[in-house]
């Protein structure tokens, strides 16, 4: 009986291509439930963080006085939340996630789960929620960063044994990226975050995960929310030429005051780790949360809140004067609020404060209409550049927010002159020195076990 090859090979491919077709899906399956329940949540936190806003707004509203008793008491909660049931809960959660990337390994698997946990998803909400009701100048992204890293890791530590292996890693940057798409809408934002930010090894190995799972988890934000902008749509036609040379003096200004302003929070963050006890800490909190209520009653209510009511009314009124002390409100918001300890990113604050300054610069310059919002969206691109020193992530997320094609020379031509300023002023980005800070304590307390062994 003669033996037809051919038809052997073909078979033998053929079970090996579907073989390898039902591993890649096995693979995915984790990717696409995660991303299915990051868009979810991601949906609801912003909801809540919305109407703690509004509650803030409310009560400010009708009687700014309550400041000096709803800010103390506020930011106190959130700080004794994080305190007591998950300090890695604080803060942005870039750096946290940035951390777990690092460790991300069998020999601190359990130090991963310190960072990314549904522990570490009830506190974030919790005691951001709390601090943007006392008025606090936080954002909601950063926070859904970590969320979206903690959901992600539960999914994969619930995967079977013998399921295809699914990296941890991978996981981890993937889900991040899914987070920060589902915050801010953003698809192409979120993917080149994981590049730029996030990924240390080469995308090719898991550009399909990152690709579907940001594509589901705005999907998922879009079904229940609808499509949307974050910052919707401005007038950015009809640019004059000479804007090219004051976006250039903006990315100057604001990469530089970005990169100042987080040196601070780092050295103030610094200094608070000298602390001997949780009393130093508590009267830290209450002095910061009197004067950042006193600035607000005596000042200006511009330093209240995420700074999104800011952006919107730069870019979509006529009137865009924002004088001196709004810049100056939306950068000292921030400082004094990260370094409370209680939950809250500065993506949103960022924003806000590079807008301030570009429509300064755009008032200066007795600019009006669309060359101030140019101002404005490279403003906001510079400023967070300083911070993060990512161009090409901060470029991509305004333009996405604002759908102003025509302006994306103008966010890159800013974001990389930013990336260049920011570097005189500090070499190394915020998060990534948050990172280092969250990693010592880490491996500090990977250390702790064994020297308690020796000593027995």
């Amino acid at each position: 009986m003669k033996i037809k090859y051919g038809t052997v090979l073909r078979s033998i491919a053929g079970k090996l291509y579907t073989e390898k077709m039902r591993t890649h899906v096995l693979q995915a399956l984790p990717f696409w439930i995660a991303s299915l329940i990051t868009g979810l949540v991601a949906v609801g936190y912003a909801k809540l963080f919305a109407l703690s806003e509004h509650w803030s707004t409310m009560i400010v509203g009708t009687h700014t006085w309550l400041l000096f008793l709803l800010t103390p008491v506020c930011f106190t909660a959130a700080w004794w939340i994080v305190k007591r049931f998950e300090k890695k809960a604080a803060g942005s959660g870039i750096p946290q996630v940035m951390a777990a990337i690092d460790l991300a390994n069998p020999r601190y698997n359990y130090l991963v789960d310190k960072f990314l946990s549904i522990k570490v998803i009830i506190v974030k909400i919790l005691s951001s929620m709390l601090m943007v009701t006392g008025g606090g100048a936080v954002g909601r992204e950063g926070p859904t960063v970590q969320i979206a890293g903690s959901i992600f890791r539960k999914v994969n530590q619930l995967i079977p044994d013998s399921w295809p292996k699914v990296s941890k890693k991978n996981m981890i940057i993937t889900g991040a990226a899914a987070g920060l798409a589902a915050a801010f809408n953003t698809p192409l934002g979120g993917i080149v975050f994981a590049v730029e930010e996030l990924a240390k090894s080469h995308i090719s190995y898991f550009k399909t995960a990152i690709f579907t799972s940001v594509i589901i988890a705005g999907l998922t934000a879009q079904a229940i929310i609808g499509p949307y902008l974050y910052l919707g749509y401005p007038d950015a036609g009809n640019v004059a030429t000479v804007t090219f040379l004051f976006v250039i003096i903006v990315a100057l200004i604001c990469g530089a005051l970005g990169s100042l302003m987080s040196k601070i929070i780092i050295r103030i963050m610094k200094w608070k780790r000298t602390f001997n006890s949780n009393k130093k800490e508590l009267l830290y909190v209450i002095a910061v949360s009197l004067v950042f209520a006193a600035i607000a009653f005596f000042v200006g209510t511009g330093v209240l809140s995420s700074g999104k009511e800011a952006m919107t009314s730069i870019l979509f009124s006529s009137d865009k004067h924002t004088g001196w002390t709004l810049p100056l409100l939306r950068m000292a918001g921030p400082i004094l609020c990260f370094t409370t300890g209680g939950a809250g990113g500065v993506f949103a604050p960022a924003l806000s404060a590079g807008a301030t300054i570009g429509a300064l610069t755009g008032e200066i310059a007795n600019m009006t209409g669309s060359n101030v919002n140019i101002l404005a969206l490279a403003g906001m691109v510079a400023f967070l550049t300083g911070i993060t020193r990512s161009p090409f992530t901060s470029a991509i997320l305004v333009l996405e927010m604002t759908d102003r094609h025509n302006v994306i020379f103008h966010l890159m031509l800013a974001g990389i002159v930013a990336s260049f300023t920011a570097m005189l002023v500090d070499k190394h980005s915020f998060y990534d020195q948050l990172k280092h800070l969250y990693l010592a304590d880490a491996y500090k307390e990977d250390e702790e076990p064994v020297k308690i062994t020796a000593g027995k």
